[in-house]
């Protein structure tokens, strides 16, 4: 097997073979090497298996850097709809769920095989099962160990991935080669995380494990209106993994339950046409039945509307408005998701 390459990436996943095909289409001597058995796995896991493969409405107030420039020029030179008139020429048929989400109709196997085809058609070598034990700089590029031998390349590109879900093989490699020349690496944590609960809340609502509904969260000065999903271990659903970005350990969420209505007028209305009706039936309208009701049962409110007072219905927007909730924690890098 060659040893001497123009380009050598470390990582077979979404990054590494969409470089590779892109230097191998310039002409460039290029080797893909992992030490997975299957290139691309994190991407057969995204989109519940159907692959998130770009959204269409990205653009730079989407990307958290420090260097904000970066990613306005990558953006401007490669575009979501340049990979989605990559996708349709490869014939993969997509639907939109979410606006601007695009996921593969069938399976996330037609995007890793779209950049599979891509690699051997730019004449990018693949190899799998394949570790890296050490890099070190030569006069003219790298030399790079590996479980198969040595490897030289003019330029090196390490693209594999963070410290997501270690059970598929994610470890640290990455930011200790960035270390060892010299390379700025920040402190890590988890984002696009669920929450956890703390074990008298995560009580109270273990009886609403699956269940979901729209809701605004707040966290940060940063907001996202987006479903909540109530799980068995806390709260999850797009809403969340969004504000999990911005969450530090200790800080509070502001939840919105109903961010369409405007809760206090509601209410007042409510009082004043039907007397009779309950907290209960009035977030009912609004909120899955059985989240309206459990969410009515913790904080107590009974009794018809007629017997709450101006400042009662306050506190109630408030809560529906504000609910403060304090996580525990988040589920880590055990169960960090991709999203588009």
């Amino acid at each position: 097997m060659a040893s001497d390459y123009d380009v050598i990436i470390i990582g077979a996943g979404a990054a590494g073979l969409m470089c590779a095909a892109t230097a191998g289409y310039r002409g460039r001597k290029v080797l893909v090497i992992d030490h997975a058995n299957k290139a691309g796995k994190k991407i057969l896991m995204s989109g519940g298996g159907r692959c998130n493969f770009t959204n269409l409405n990205s653009t730079p107030a989407n990307f958290l850097s420090d260097n904000p420039h970066y990613c306005i020029s990558a953006l401007k030179r490669y575009t979501p709809q340049d990979f989605l008139e990559l996708v349709e020429r490869h014939g993969v048929e997509h639907e939109e769920k979410a606006a601007g989400q695009l996921f593969c109709r069938d399976s996330a196997k037609d995007i890793l095989n779209v950049l599979l085809t891509e690699c051997e058609w730019a004449d990018a070598e693949i190899r799998l099962k394949t570790s890296v034990t050490g890099v070190t700089g030569t006069d003219t590029g790298y030399r790079v160990t590996t479980s198969a031998g040595t490897l030289t390349c003019q330029s090196l590109v390490v693209a594999c991935g963070g410290l997501s879900i270690p059970t598929m093989g994610a470890t640290g490699f990455g930011y200790e080669l960035a270390k060892q020349f010299g390379l700025t690496v920040l402190p890590t944590r988890a984002g696009l995380v669920p929450f956890t609960l703390h074990p008298e809340l995560k009580e109270q609502l273990a009886p609403l494990s699956g269940v979901s509904c729209p809701v605004d969260v707040t966290c940060n000065k940063q907001h996202f209106r987006e479903p909540m999903l109530v799980t068995h271990r806390g709260l999850s659903g797009p809403s969340m993994l969004q504000i999990s970005s911005f969450w530090q350990p200790g800080d509070t969420l502001s939840i919105d339950l109903l961010p369409s209505q405007r809760i206090h007028e509601d209410l007042q209305t409510l009082r004043r046409d039907k007397p009779q009706a309950t907290v209960a039936q009035y977030l009912g309208q609004y909120l899955p039945k059985r989240f309206a009701q459990a969410y009515n049962d913790l904080h107590g409110w009974t009794g018809p509307l007629q017997g709450y007072k101006n400042s009662d219905l306050e506190r109630v927007a408030e809560t529906l408005g504000q609910w403060q909730i304090k996580p525990a924690g988040t589920e880590g890098y055990r169960t960090v998701v991709f999203r588009t």
